[in-house]
């Protein structure tokens, strides 16, 4: 590192942004080489091509670097003792560019972080965690629910990785997304419940007392826009869906909730899942993430990883 320091000291009086980096390959393969002849090869150059880039360098670095001596070019005090850090620019330079090649998860231990509602994340962290333990299994997934106002930023300046959900105020101005599904809803209550025995009809679902989640950063503010619209009778607002099992389990009250979501919670305790009696417009889910990452091989792959385990069929 001190010898790579001492080279650009060497060269500070000059415009680096007009220095060709190429030149550092043609000192490396002469050192190595200590022949024009065979450097010119290495390079796939004529030999008349090597001659001047070779004269490029001597005038660059203002000394001859290279003569001629019994045992091919010999290199002089300068070129012996700014070698070692030609060649670590080099490597530096060929681990930058491996680096953006791929990205390996088996052997990755880093961290993605997403904004997901809490039932986003009822939606997407269990199939995706267990994906990862699998697949990538040094990785660490981080779930919060921002702001709306707080999501693009925190995406452009990489607080987070992706934002996943109904999000149609987040496209454009650098923000790149994708479909992953659109939500569909039902209706969660307990499965002793008074409508429980019949099939929901839209007078006895209107009439219910129902519980709603109003979540932080959400999508789902339709279904709160509907039960008011028909003037149906709202007991509960609730911020997240924690509270939404033990509130049913305790009341006659009922919840409108994704499906996903409703099914999940409904094998984990005694409630049952009822269809939806009433037209409420189903919600495009996408995954957002900034430009700025668009090309970044890890931000590629977990793309693709989200595409292959939530992607509905076109």
């Amino acid at each position: 590192m001190i010898k790579f320091i001492y080279l650009i000291l060497c060269i500070h009086k000059m415009n680096i942004y007009r220095v060709d980096l190429n030149l550092l390959g043609v000192f490396h393969a002469l050192m190595e080489s200590r022949s024009v002849t065979s450097a010119a090869q290495h390079f796939g150059i004529t030999q008349p091509a090597m001659s001047n880039a070779l004269a490029r360098l001597r005038e660059l670095l203002d000394d001859p670097l290279f003569v001629h001596g019994a045992d091919g070019m010999q290199p002089t005090p300068y070129a012996l003792e700014i070698s070692d850090a030609v060649h670590g620019a080099l490597q530096l330079m060929r681990q930058v560019l491996e680096h953006r090649k791929g990205f390996d998860p088996a052997s990755s231990d880093g961290t993605f972080r997403f904004h997901m509602t809490d039932m986003g994340q009822i939606n997407f962290l269990p199939l995706l965690i267990e994906r990862l333990r699998t697949a990538a299994p040094g990785l660490c997934v981080e779930a919060e629910t921002l702001e709306l106002e707080q999501i693009r930023t925190a995406l452009e300046d990489g607080k987070i990785n992706f934002a996943i959900g109904h999000l149609p105020k987040l496209d454009g101005r650098g923000i790149c997304s994708v479909q992953l599904l659109h939500e569909r809803y039902d209706v969660l209550m307990r499965a002793d419940h008074p409508l429980a025995a019949t099939p929901l009809s839209k007078a006895s679902y209107l009439g219910a007392a129902h519980a709603v989640v109003s979540s932080v950063g959400g999508g789902h503010r339709a279904i709160e826009d509907s039960l008011l619209r028909r003037k149906a009778r709202i007991v509960a607002r609730v911020p997240n869906i924690i509270a939404v099992p033990m509130i049913l389990a305790r009341s006659d009250l009922i919840a409108t909730v994704p499906r996903r979501v409703a099914r999940e919670l409904a094998r984990a305790a005694p409630f049952i899942v009822a269809s939806l009696p009433v037209d409420i417009p189903e919600l495009e889910v996408r995954v957002f993430w900034h430009e700025r990452f668009d090309a970044d091989p890890a931000s590629t792959w977990m793309r693709k990883l989200l595409i292959e385990l939530f992607a509905q069929p076109a």
